[in-house]
């Protein structure tokens, strides 16, 4: 009954959201705590919204000051630069912009973090996107199938998940997977191309008129003459660019936690750049807006997530869709792995998934004479839907900084993500690492 009532809880959610009938923000909030009622858990519902909402505590704290730290470098012109140059570069072309976007995102997301690859990719972007009057799902898109598919890193989440619950490294999980890993990015450089294209046929190339070298160094000597107007900081382009390069590997080197790094790191920069109390505070009201959207569905969503694991809904859902495989299919349990670890990341969450379905189903595989080290590598196949759940914190942030609709999002990424995660298993299955 309880696995029942949870996929009929995720189903209502999905629904509502998908059809625009509900928000997130309140979905996530009001259709968990209907379902925990009608399981029977009314007296325990503030307990398990405040455990949930505890986890993700310091992943909303994380995603505040980041936004605001990003916010500050866009506001002193950090990546003017960048997105002058790479005008100059695709010279007004769609084509050329989705396929930059597709890049960026791969190179960004070498670091393994999922925050920091959506806010610098998105900050670089969305000017272009903009000014082109681009579709700016195809940037969110994009950004989430690159995320996904380099999110199985070593020392992304998911392989680090699936390396601790099966007591395995990373040279008999990822290692084998690279060639996968290396197909996926093609894949997604491929998709790039079609949407690029699409866009490309619709709206055309434009023209851009660039100026000369001493039209850039006038117009750089008259900005400095109003520095103290406006909100740019050209004179400190350098400081902030050290200051975020500092940011991005201190995070990398997981020197103290994510929230504690973006909290410095953002009182610096706003320190340096708008010294004054009056300008740091309406420099934060600018972003305010922003701020409170995503850190609210963080937050909402760990309603949800309480609720899930408070309820043992999670669990139970694990378990009837397990014991759903039939013996016959018993040796193929790691293409099955596969395909339904795209369902399972997408309805719970990465430590609901690996550190509580997949030993169950890597303890199953062994009575076929299948080696865990293949249901490991298997079970990161889907990471790239696992990204468009509601129980995905920074997902909230990529679609808040796009200003897009979540439902929307969903609805043009899914098609493209399942697509993404089907070409890494045949490579796979090609290649030997997962058995057919």
């Amino acid at each position: 009954m309880l696995a029942i009532l949870g996929f009929s809880m995720v189903f209502v959610f999905m629904f509502l959201i998908m059809t625009r009938r509900m928000s997130a923000l309140i979905a996530l909030m009001l259709i968990p705590s209907l379902f925990a009622i009608l399981s029977g858990f009314g007296s325990e519902i503030g307990d398990m919204i405040l455990e949930g909402v505890k986890e993700l505590a310091p992943t909303g704290i994380m995603l505040l000051f980041a936004i605001l730290y990003f916010g500050i470098m866009i506001d002193a012109g950090l990546f003017d630069p960048v997105v002058n140059k790479i005008l100059k570069v695709v010279k007004g072309d769609p084509l050329k912009i989705v396929i930059g976007t597709a890049i960026l995102v791969i190179i960004v997301s070498l670091d393994g973090d999922g925050t920091t690859t959506y806010m610098i990719t998105i900050s670089a972007m969305l000017p272009l996107y903009t000014k082109l009057k681009m579709n700016p799902l195809i940037l969110t898109g994009i950004t989430m199938l690159g995320g996904g598919v380099m999110n199985i890193t070593p020392w992304g989440g998911p392989t680090a998940r699936a390396m601790s619950a099966l007591k395995l490294d990373a040279s008999q999980i990822f290692v084998p997977l690279i060639p996968a890993m290396i197909g996926g990015i093609a894949f997604v450089i491929f998709v790039a191309y079609l949407l690029g294209r699409k866009e490309r046929k619709r709206l055309g190339v434009i023209d851009f008129e660039y100026l000369s070298k001493e039209q850039e160094i006038a117009f750089a000597e008259q900005a400095a003459t109003v520095e103290s107007v406006g909100y740019k900081r050209p004179k400190l382009l350098w400081i902030n660019f050290l200051l975020t390069i500092t940011l991005l590997v201190l995070l990398i080197m997981d020197v103290m936690p994510l929230p504690a790094l973006f909290m410095i790191a953002f009182s610096i920069a706003i320190m340096i750049n708008y010294p004054k109390l009056e300008a740091q505070k309406e420099r934060i009201s600018s972003h305010a807006s922003n701020v409170l959207a995503v850190v609210s569905l963080v937050f909402a969503a760990g309603i949800f997530t309480g609720i899930l694991s408070g309820t043992k809904m999670v669990d139970a859902m694990a378990n009837s869709l397990v014991s759903l495989v039939p013996d016959a299919l018993g040796p193929h349990l790691p293409v099955i792995t596969a395909l339904t670890s795209m369902p399972f990341t997408f309805f719970m969450s990465n430590d609901a998934y690996y550190f509580g379905v997949l030993p169950i189903i890597a303890e199953a595989a062994t009575n076929y004479g299948i080696d865990p080290v293949e249901i490991g590598r298997a079970s990161l196949i889907g990471q790239p839907v696992h990204l468009l759940s509601p129980l995905v914190p920074s997902t909230y942030l990529l679609v808040g900084m796009a200003k897009i609709d979540f439902g929307q999002h969903q609805r043009f990424t899914l098609k493209w993500a399942i697509a993404t995660a089907i070409v890494m298993l045949i490579i796979s299955i090609i290649v030997g690492v997962i058995s057919l």
